[in-house]
């Protein structure tokens, strides 16, 4: 178990797909002693990245699931997540950066800072994670690290601040100068194992001496012993490094590092940083909630003498069983110890612990504060906080995304019916943002996800590990239903079939909501129309009809529904009969309050050639999309825009035949709009045959 918990460091590398994160986290594990051969992320013969083991991810090059190692650094026990960068696997980058206590943004020096870039960083401010940010491939065409310096500032309102400047660019590119030691590092041997340092070339002095400036100027704001040493002449490393850390861990301060992971120039450097400026876990303020105190929130310390306290973020099906991730917040996670699940209250037994890396793991006995290990054959949920028996305390889990698009399936032969049910719990269980369920009308089996590429790797996922194979229907979009004006409502409720009878009235009326609030529900009864005690059913009543909109069938949202008068018996109304009558009221007033369809919109960047911008724009039209901005830079350009999920079906065909393969795009949902008249009209005529096949 670790003792020193300042040497701790639990860290995440996150970026935009195709940064290199999986290279530079290959390369940390390589110049850490933890491998000892660098495989690539496309290596010969498929054998591909460490941290990529799964047959998908090394075959298609991409990460799909977050994968967790350690390591030492400087005396420093340093955990790693690697998260994908594809936004279909967004959930994998929530759950690692809700229970990380820094995060390296990983960029490329030539593309900046792209979509997913944003969405990484967004979620990092979420969890107030501060980070690092590294500039990668500078050893390719068009590396510019002083552009994407400002870009960090201009798009994603960082206050970054360059801490190297580099030694040559794309072909060129031969290191780094540090700006604190003001010494040229160069990376020498088969794998840049050996860094040297040097004096800083003489015609890059004057280059070195204005970018310092520049950084103690910035840094200098956290720290009035550094302003006195700048202005007596007196810098040390000792006091830029105290500022820069201040700077990091009140997430004021972006420092910004370089180089080239694929070539092996920049990565100790950065290994540096991080258990420089990085917090440790005693520099974090983590909260709970005390069950036993009416949810009062509580402060987690990391004391591994304290009761423990553990999130479980992450599960995985192994050979042995199911793996769950947990991070250790407060107390000691021991082996053969007792633990309670506060959501279940079930007691279970800790069997097995384990560090990971990636796939492989080693046991251990005992974990403290801070750290992040696995756990075997504990049934339970992500998001799941444990504690021992003496505390009731839960953790807030991490944001779930809605899914965006569904998909009906179904096995090809009824033997395989069974293992398909086997991998979809499977599934739902290890991914919060993947769902499976049975239509109510078709009888079909629905699976919903953050994209094509989710479900796509699902499905081929239950082929390779279940033996099913399954054909599948139209994608189906996951539309939502809301209204457009105020109307009123006024119902009665009334039955009598012998012996008591129903009886409930309520009026009021409803409003569209602007505010992305999906209901609300507000009681303006006065005088007792309708007895205190009913009110909630009229609530769950309203809620409970808004599951299914009278248009196409999809879920109401946006609404506030007032109730303002009513009426009640004293031997006929109930809670049943005021659900009833508020069930009935809303499908009543539903159709005045001018209902309309809102569809997905996902935020669509392309990037290519210049000499295929046209078509890519004009395809982009062609799908109801609206065009944002564009950006050309050395022979490139980027399209912004917003597009209707429902028109980027086959969008990766039509946009390799229309860019000879050249073009890239990433996708993520961007926020709900109402459909045009026509398209609506469309919709619910389609709604209507369904229903009158049923």
């Amino acid at each position: 178990m670790l003792k020193d918990l300042s040497r701790i460091r639990n860290i995440g590398i996150s970026a935009h797909i195709d940064s290199g994160k999986t290279t530079l986290t290959e390369r940390i594990l390589f110049y850490t002693n933890r491998i000892h051969r660098i495989q690539e992320v496309r290596g010969k013969e498929g054998t591909g990245a460490t941290m990529d083991h799964m047959e998908l991810e090394k075959e298609r090059g991409i990460t799909i699931t977050s994968a967790a190692t350690y390591t030492s650094w400087n005396d420093h026990h340093v955990n790693i997540i690697d998260t994908p960068g594809h936004v279909d696997f967004t959930i994998e980058v929530e759950r690692s950066l809700r229970v990380l206590d820094g995060a390296i943004l990983v960029l490329c020096g030539v593309a900046g800072v792209q979509s997913q870039s944003m969405t990484v960083d967004r979620q990092m401010r979420r969890y107030r994670v501060p980070r690092l940010a590294f500039v990668n491939k500078l050893d390719r065409s068009g590396a510019n690290p002083a552009k994407v310096s400002e870009q960090l500032r201009d798009k994603l309102g960082l206050n970054s601040v360059l801490m190297q400047l580099p030694i040559g660019l794309e072909a060129d590119h031969a290191g780094v100068v540090d700006l604190v030691k003001m010494k040229a590092l160069r990376f020498e041997g088969d794998n840049g194992e050996h860094m040297l340092e040097e004096e800083i070339p003489a015609d890059m002095r004057d280059e070195a001496e204005a970018a310092r400036e520049n950084m103690l100027d910035a840094v200098s704001l956290f720290s009035d012993e550094l302003t006195e040493a700048i202005l007596e002449e007196q810098v040390t490393e000792e006091l830029i490094h105290e500022a820069v850390r201040k700077g990091v861990l009140s997430l004021e301060l972006c420092p910004v590092f370089m180089g080239s992971a694929y070539k092996n120039k920049g990565v100790q450097p950065l290994l540096d940083a991080v258990t420089a400026y990085l917090p440790s876990p005693l520099d974090v303020e983590n909260t709970g909630v005390d069950l036993s105190a009416d949810e009062a929130p509580i402060v987690l310390e990391s004391d591994s003498g304290k009761p423990l306290v553990a999130l479980a973020f992450k599960l995985d099906e192994t050979r042995y069983g199911q793996l769950t991730y947990v991070r250790v917040y407060q107390g000691t996670l021991a082996k053969g110890s007792s633990i309670v699940n506060a959501r279940t209250k079930k007691r279970v037994k800790v069997g097995r612990l384990a560090r990971m890396h990636s796939d492989k793991m080693e046991d251990i006995e005992s974990a403290g504060s801070g750290d992040i290990v696995a756990l075997f054959g504990i049934d339970c949920a992500s998001g799941d906080t444990f504690s021992d028996e003496s505390v009731q305390i839960a953790m807030s889990s991490m944001h779930v995304p809605a899914p965006v698009i569904s998909l009906a399936i179904k096995p090809t032969d009824q033997k395989a019916q069974d293992n398909m049910g086997k991998a979809l719990g499977r599934f739902v269980r290890e991914d919060p943002t993947f769902r499976a369920g049975v239509d109510d009308e078709s009888g079909q089996t629905v699976i919903s996800g953050m994209g094509e590429l989710h479900l796509e790797v699902y499905i081929e996922r239950m082929k390779r590990e279940y033996n099913v194979d399954v054909e599948t229907g139209a994608p189906q979009v996951a539309y939502r239903e809301t209204i457009s004006q105020r109307a009123e409502f006024d119902y009665t409720h009334k039955k009598q079939t012998g012996g008591s009878g129903q009886y409930a009235r309520v009026a009021g009326y409803v409003e569209p909501l602007d505010d992305g609030t999906e209901f609300e529900f507000k009681s303006e009864i006065r005088g007792g129309a309708i007895p205190t005690e009913y009110i909630p059913a009229v609530e769950k009543g309203m809620q409970a009809s808004m599951d299914k909109g009278g248009l196409i069938g999809f879920p109401v949202i946006g609404v506030r529904v007032v109730a303002n008068d009513g009426n009640s018996h004293s031997v006929d109304s109930s809670d049943m009969a005021f659900q009833i009558c508020a069930r009935d009221a809303f499908k009543g007033v539903y159709p005045k309050a001018k209902p309309a369809i809102l569809e997905p919109v996902m935020k669509l960047e392309v990037e290519g050639p210049n000499e295929f911008q046209g078509a890519y724009i004009k395809g982009i039209m062609q799908r109801r999309g609206t065009i944002i901005g564009t950006t050309e830079e050395g022979g490139f350009c980027r399209v912004e825009s917003e597009v209707p999920l429902a028109e980027m079906f086959g969008y990766a065909t039509d946009l390799r035949s229309a860019s000879q393969g050249k073009a890239e795009f990433t996708m993520e949902f961007s926020r709900y709009l109402t459909v045009p008249a026509d398209v609506q009209t469309e919709l619910v005529e389609k709604a209507r045959e369904k229903e009158a096949k049923a």
